[in-house]
Order: structure tokens, then C-alpha cells, then sequence
């Protein structure tokens, strides 16, 4: 059974910094492509991050100004995201999504498998 779990989420000030996990069971990530997606209040689910071991690609959103870092660890089958000079603006749920194809893509339809979701909150 593939699964997903994000955590490390939570309340945090401007400026400071997160490293969100995503924890695969079930497959192996160095097979498939994993994608980090983020969803703001009233506003729709965007790609900020993915990652393709079999391709050999990385890819960020631009307009994130190289503030986030993709990283895998294989040998515990997870991949992160590490946040930095956190902003109000990266308010919002984020998700971790598998692509078995192993295409590194920032849409939402590039990805099959999903997990729940963790939540991101900047305020001071």
C-alpha cells in the first residue's frame, strides 16, 4: 500500500525557517519523481518543488526566490523541504505527491499519489 505522511509543519515567524518531511511507505523514492505542493487560504494548489531520482532533475518555483531547498535521503525513504526566510505568503497547507512515471513536473496532474497535507502558518 503507497502512503505519504507529511509533518513538520506549524506556526513560525517571518523570517525564520522550516524542514518539512515527507515519509514514503510502500515504494521506493528513488524510483519515482515526489513533488512538494502548497495551498494557500482562497487560493489554488501550486508547485513549489519536485525532485525526479531516475531523471536526474530538480526543479523550484522561481518566484521563490531559491528560498526552498528539495532534498532525499534514501536510506530512510524520505524526502524534505526546507523552508527559509519563511513569509506570510507561504501560509498554507502543504502536500507531498509521488509520480511513478518519474517526471519532475510542477502540476498538480503530473502526480498520482497524495498525502494529507501539512499545515504551514507564518504570523507574528
Amino acid at each position: 500500500q503507497l502512503q505519504l505522511v507529511e509533518s513538520g509543519g506549524g506556526l513560525v515567524q517571518p523570517g525564520g525557517s522550516l524542514r518539512l518531511s515527507c515519509a514514503a511507505s510502500g515504494f521506493t523514492i528513488d524510483d519515482f519523481a515526489i513533488g512538494w505542493f502548497r495551498q494557500a487560504p482562497g487560493k489554488e494548489r501550486e508547485g513549489v518543488s519536485c525532485i525526479s531520482t531516475p531523471l536526474g532533475r530538480i526543479r523550484h518555483l522561481p518566484s521563490l526566490g531559491g528560498r526552498f531547498t528539495i532534498t532525499g535521503d534514501s536510506a530512510k525513504n524520505m524526502i524534505y523541504l526546507q523552508i527559509n526566510n519563511l513569509e506570510p505568503g507561504d501560509t498554507g497547507s502543504y502536500y507531498c505527491a509521488a509520480n511513478a512515471d518519474g517526471n519532475c513536473v510542477l502540476n498538480q496532474s503530473g502526480y498520482d499519489h497524495w498525502g494529507q497535507g501539512t499545515q504551514v502558518t507564518v504570523s507574528s
